[in-house]
């Protein structure tokens, strides 16, 4: 079994968790969540019938790993970036 390399890791979750990429991840959570309950379960639920509480997590759930993946890379591709752009030199 091979062993997992957490440091390989650790750039990931730093990324994941610095510049206010939780609080915009969690903003996008319950604004799309909302939203995405209400589209799917909206019917069921002015009936008085509520969905599992694990759809409804997951509703608020998919946002928020889409928004902070989303942050991740697109830090990645502004480090790989700076790292490549050539100085200007006049």
């Amino acid at each position: 079994m091979q062993k997992i390399d957490f440091k390989k890791y650790s750039k990931f979750v730093m990324l994941g968790f610095s510049d206010g990429t939780p609080k915009k991840a969690i903003l996008t959570a319950i604004v799309v969540g909302t939203l995405l309950t209400w589209i799917n379960h909206g019917n069921s639920m002015m009936l008085g019938q509520f969905p599992s509480l694990i759809k409804i997590a997951l509703t608020y759930l998919v946002p928020y790993c889409v928004t902070t993946w989303g942050a991740i890379i697109t830090k990645l591709a502004q480090t790989k970036h700076e790292t490549t752009e050539s100085p200007n030199i006049h």
